[in-house]
């Protein structure tokens, strides 16, 4: 999602208002009951893993999405004020920002850097074990980790920008094998992958509709694979809308194709028992078609969909529908009628029993959480927790959100402020919500930019027990207490470090499009967000350890 959101502080007010809130739907497009099972292994293959030691070895660390580590008991509400920063990784001042999120998987930290290689570290001193350069695989050309890593069978899995996938040798680093996944203009894979039953579950997006006037927009269709842990063959795939066909030219002659889009930007959720794959999809780039701003619940052996729901009843948005020139709204044919939404289901789907009941929820940039039944695709209940943004959903939820086994933890982003929420699982009853803290912008390294710095949550929601974990747009991590809501602990990112591998660095924004790990006490983030660019010509963006 990353080209996508670097164009979107350009955005002005379009003609959307509050009838925006109508277009959420109410069918599933359709509808198959997965088989049935046992109940109570039904209610055990929901409860996230306890994993030996506390290992974070995926973007949303389990199966059922969780973002949550119920293993990590050296860092509690009654010590965390406690945490200093051990060690930082500085990159290339000149390399950009960092999207993938860390996995630990024993004593090590393995992530993607801005600068075009792939990282193993010692996770306690963030020593030197590897480094992959990516450039190594496929043609010539920036090649930049964009998700988070799975750790799993002996094998590191990762995607690029440039639509290759990679499974990496867990202790040497080597490359077992890659494969390049999408080979249209500007795909690439923001989706972290999840693994299981030796298959690696991965989705594709794409930046087409952003790449301007002179492109043939759009080609490329979204699509979750399928492939063999083993050998990266593909299984199956399921395309998100129809083969685009051509349907005339825009107003300068350039060929249109529609439908297109419906990129698949996050990771999946499974469901073991019932053998279902769960994700989101976002929204059409040309025409109007196919699974897009939806919930997706496909049969892992198959790929066939058991059921889909669609949350928009139309968004079809490319990067001219931000512009109100008379020019650009010809190559935005839905801004007059208020449908160039921008509404992505991005954020990560967490599955969880509540009420009695198998559910699965996600977080949209609408500013909902929907919740829906996970066998039939029914709406057991939505809370709108931010005003829509007029075209783009900079104000709802982005990225991640956490379930602790007790509560549902959803924050907002460009809300002003954007704000962590507490939720019931069973019915939506928020039960408390903290605000981005309005000093924020006035303390610490932001003060010194006034003009950037907004109070807002990039970042994806992880928790521990007792303990709520998030970044803001303001450079600060914080942890949050999961039973009030206070602020327990406070880090200001925009202060200059020294890495561990000689370079120095300087965070920023809290980097999006994943979040804090927690894993056997220690906090890893990345920080130097682009979408919030804090000036810094002579230090590079960082990831940062912490500790007791």
């Amino acid at each position: 999602m990353q080209p996508k959101r670097r164009t979107r502080f350009l955005r002005t007010a379009a003609v959307l208002t509050a009838s925006c809130l109508a277009v959420l739907a109410n069918t599933p497009i359709a509808s198959a009951a997965p088989p049935g099972g046992d109940a109570a292994a039904e209610a055990s293959a929901l409860t996230p893993p306890r994993l030996p030691g506390g290992d974070w070895p995926s973007w949303q660390k389990d199966l059922s999405g969780s973002r949550s580590n119920h293993l990590e008991r050296q860092i509690t509400p009654a010590n965390v004020g406690g945490l200093k920063l051990k060690w930082a990784f500085a990159y290339p001042k000149d390399a950009g920002t960092p999207h993938s999120q860390p996995a630990v998987v024993g004593d090590t930290i393995y992530f993607g850097a801005p600068d075009g290689h792939f990282y193993a570290r010692d996770a306690r001193t963030g020593a030197a074990k590897w480094d992959f350069d990516l450039s190594t695989v496929g043609p010539q050309g920036r090649a930049v980790v964009q998700d988070g890593a799975a750790v799993s069978g002996g094998k590191v899995y990762f995607g690029d920008g440039r639509g290759y996938f990679y499974a990496l040798d867990q202790r040497t680093g080597k490359l077992v094998w890659a494969r390049q996944i999408d080979t249209e203009v500007a795909a690439g894979v923001t989706s972290s992958p999840i693994v299981y039953g030796g298959r690696v579950y991965v989705g594709v997006s794409s930046g087409q509709n952003i790449l301007g006037k002179t492109f043939p927009c759009c080609t490329f269709r979204g699509h979750i694979d399928a492939l063999d842990a083993r050998t990266g063959e593909q299984v199956w795939r399921y395309y998100t809308v129809p083969e685009p066909k051509q349907n005339g030219t825009w107003p300068n002659g350039v060929p249109k194709y529609e439908p297109s889009g419906a990129g698949v930007w996050s990771t999946p959720a499974i469901d073991p028992v019932t053998r279902t794959l769960f994700v989101g999809t976002g929204q059409n780039y040309t025409g109007s078609g196919g699974n897009y701003d939806s919930i997706l619940a496909l049969d892992i052996t198959t790929g066939k969909a058991r059921w889909t729901r669609k949350m928009t009843d139309v968004d079809t948005w490319r990067i001219e529908c931000s512009f109100p020139t008379p020019e650009d709204k010809q190559y935005c044919p839905n801004l007059p009628d208020g449908t160039a939404l921008d509404y992505d289901l991005g954020a990560a789907p967490n599955l969880f029993s509540a009420g009695g009941k198998r559910l699965i929820g996600i977080g949209q940039k609408a500013g909902v959480y929907h919740v829906l039944d996970a066998r039939t695709g029914r709406i057991v209940w939505q809370r709108q927790l931010s005003t829509p943004m007029p075209s783009g959903g900079l104000s709802g939820i982005q990225w991640g959100t956490s379930f602790d086994g007790e509560r549902l933890y959803v924050s907002t982003y460009m809300a002003r402020p954007g704000t962590l929420f507490a939720i019931n699982p069973a019915d939506g009853h928020i039960l408390w919500k903290t605000p981005n803290p309005e000093d924020g912008c006035t303390t610490g390294g932001a003060a010194q930019y006034p003009n950037v710095c907004q109070l807002g949550h990039g970042p994806a929601v992880t928790t521990t027990p007792g303990l709520v974990w998030l970044g803001s747009m303001d450079g600060k991590m914080r942890a949050y207490s999961s039973r009030t809501g206070e602020v327990l602990w406070t880090y200001d990112t925009i202060t200059p470090v020294d890495g561990v591998n000689g370079l120095p660095g300087r965070g920023g924004a809290l980097s999006g499009a994943g979040g804090a790990v927690v894993s056997h006490g220690m906090v890893y983030v990345h920080s130097g967000y682009m979408f919030t660019p804090y000036p810094n010509p002579d230090r590079g963006s960082v990831l940062l350890a912490f500790g007791l």
